[in-house]
């Protein structure tokens, strides 16, 4: 008897594990921050959770639905929640002030930034440019709270968001080009003042 391809593939018996499809997906970022997208790959992450491939095969068809569950993941927790914690700061320039001081703090975030920019994958691209969107569109709407025409918050939405990328930029290409830990404080605050008069 013929195998017919249209046959869906059986899920292999639940792993001894007990990974959540979750448990995957923060696995893949972390994998993403470390070693960039050639580490959101079924074997390494594997060897990085002492887990079989039948636990992967157990949550995901194949590595892009890995890759799309853990860029949901960034997206949810690196731009979404961002803007869910100033949803309460009625003030335009504050909610500006700590949505700049947040981003210009650096970490984990910076390192999966870089990893994504420089990913040429499809599925990476697109949520990229989803990402940049929607953050841009937050800066705008920050800005027209503050009075200005749409025209011109835009601009500095654009502006806000440059100045950004180019310190991630910075910090994990050239750090020794950027001050250090108490005057990049002040550097940040300088900057906080030159993007929200």
């Amino acid at each position: 008897m013929g195998h017919d391809p249209r046959m869906a593939r059986p899920k292999p018996a639940l792993p001894d594990s007990r990974l959540s499809a979750a448990d995957w997906d923060a696995a893949a970022l972390d994998a993403l921050a470390d070693d960039g997208l050639a580490g959101v790959a079924i074997e390494p992450l594997t060897r990085r959770l002492g887990v079989t491939k039948g636990s992967f095969y157990w949550h995901f068809a194949d590595r892009d639905a890995l890759l799309r569950a853990a860029l949901r993941r960034w997206e949810n927790s690196y731009t979404e929640r961002v803007i869910a914690r100033l949803a309460d700061v009625r003030n335009a320039r504050e909610r500006l002030r700590r949505l700049i001081g947040t981003v210009g703090a650096g970490g984990r975030s910076d390192r999966i930034h870089i990893a994504l920019a420089a990913a040429r994958h499809p599925l990476v691209r697109e949520a990229v440019a989803r990402v940049t969107r929607r953050r841009l569109a937050y800066l705008e709407s920050c800005y027209v709270d503050l009075g200005r025409p749409p025209r011109e918050a835009r601009r500095s939405a654009l502006h806000a968001y440059t100045a950004y990328v180019g310190l991630v930029h910075l910090r994990l290409e050239a750090p020794r080009e950027l001050p250090g830990d108490d005057a990049l404080a002040a550097y940040v605050e300088h900057l906080i003042a030159k993007l929200v008069p």
